[in-house]
């Protein structure tokens, strides 16, 4: 008796390193937003593979590709959502040592921006659909990629814009960013503060007879920057922290600083508030420098997000994967607009490091393309609404 075949069997290594370099090939770097000159690309694989593909754009000149491919006959058992960013961050071209989107692979690695970040991811997303097809699987549930522009700088244009318009509906969710093949189930959000400080102006000559809102804000930036700012200790994305990102302050070199404005970039952890955020920041500011003047302006809010690592959409990812462990992610995805405010399972999975993302001479491993993708071609053979489990 011949036995069903594995869906991973007909991943084809070349036609996935194929895809990946074509997409590497398209400068998507946001800002501006040139999301546009990949679009044709994928459009073009997708209806090849039998989707149905429409282009939208939320923000004119951002557009986002949207694919649905449906088993026969519309039987599909529920519906598996793979979300992937098509627009890359901005390159220093002088400090590649190649050129940034003429993708090449080097002994075992592709180099290219957006190679780990998260074109890589997408191919690999892709290439699962193709290997179904190549040995005769139809998936169980209908397969959609929303493929979205603005997510370095965001998501209002793309992944936020399509919630808001009622685009979204799933089952469960992957988010194919790099996660070094290990299944993502919490991630960090950010609360973006500017603190203004007042001091009181005086000669240069005599410090002491005045208040240095420089020097306050200093001992301020000492206590915050990488220090103790909340006492939450997550299972997998650890402690919150601190960054002071920008310091502007002062008048003139020889008076004493009335005033001095920093930024902080405080990461937070799934169950922290904004309110919470504050009053921590507060609490160590007042601690640092008594009888200071100041005040705090919010600036940037994006939310921390989290599935329970026994929910069975993990458990059942983590299966394909031949693992029993479960990681965070210190960063955000577009994973939190469909956790927080749709409450669909979502995961994140993808090969490559995020310890690539974002650097010169950007790469990810081949053979990680390639667990990946024999990974997506699994679980859309086996996935149905069923495994999903119950919304957040």
């Amino acid at each position: 008796m011949i036995g069903r075949p594995d869906a991973a069997d007909g991943v084809s290594p070349e036609r996935l390193v194929a895809l990946a370099e074509t997409l590497i090939r398209c400068d998507t770097q946001n800002p501006p937003g040139r999301e546009a000159s990949v679009v044709a690309d994928l459009v073009g694989v997708l209806e090849a593979l039998g989707c149905d593909v429409d282009v939208v754009e939320p923000v004119p000149g951002r557009p986002s590709v949207l694919a649905t491919y449906r088993p026969p006959e519309d039987r599909a058992e529920g519906t598996l959502l793979i979300n992937g960013h098509i627009d890359v961050v901005p390159v220093v071209a002088e400090a590649w040592t190649r050129p940034p989107f003429e993708p090449a692979r080097v002994g075992t690695r592709l180099y290219g921006r957006g190679a780990a970040d998260m074109k890589g991811g997408i191919a690999s997303a892709i290439e699962g659909l193709a290997a179904c097809r190549a040995v005769g699987i139809e998936p169980r549930a209908a397969i959609v990629f929303h493929l979205v522009a603005d997510e370095e700088t965001g998501g209002a244009a793309g992944t936020e814009a399509l919630v808001a318009a009622g685009r979204v509906g799933a089952d469960a969710c992957i988010v194919p960013e790099p996660t070094e093949l290990r299944v993502s189930v919490a991630e960090r959000g950010t609360v973006q503060v500017e603190v203004h400080v007042e001091g009181e102006a005086g000669h240069g000559s005599e410090p002491g007879a005045a208040r240095s809102a420089i020097a306050d804000a200093a001992r301020m930036i000492t206590a915050l920057h990488d220090g103790a700012v909340s006492d939450v200790v997550h299972p997998q994305v650890g402690t919150p922290t601190c960054n002071v990102a920008l310091v502007d302050g002062g008048v003139a070199r020889n008076v004493v600083a009335p005033s001095c404005t920093f930024v902080l970039d405080r990461r937070t952890a799934p169950g922290e508030s904004v309110d919470t955020v504050f009053a921590g920041l507060r609490r160590v500011i007042d601690a640092a420098c008594p009888g200071a003047a100041y005040t705090l302006r919010q600036l940037v809010v994006v939310e921390p997000s989290e599935i329970a690592p026994d929910h069975p959409f993990p458990r059942f990812v983590a299966e394909l994967t031949g693992s029993d462990s479960f990681v965070g992610l210190s960063l955000g995805t577009d994973g939190r607009f469909l956790r927080n405010r749709l409450g669909i399972p979502t995961v994140v999975y993808g090969p490559g490091s995020i310890r690539q993302a974002h650097t010169a001479d950007e790469w990810v491993e081949v053979d990680e393309l390639v667990t990946a993708a024999r990974t997506f071609a699994r679980a859309y053979a086996g996935f149905s609404a069923t495994v999903a489990g119950p919304r957040l």
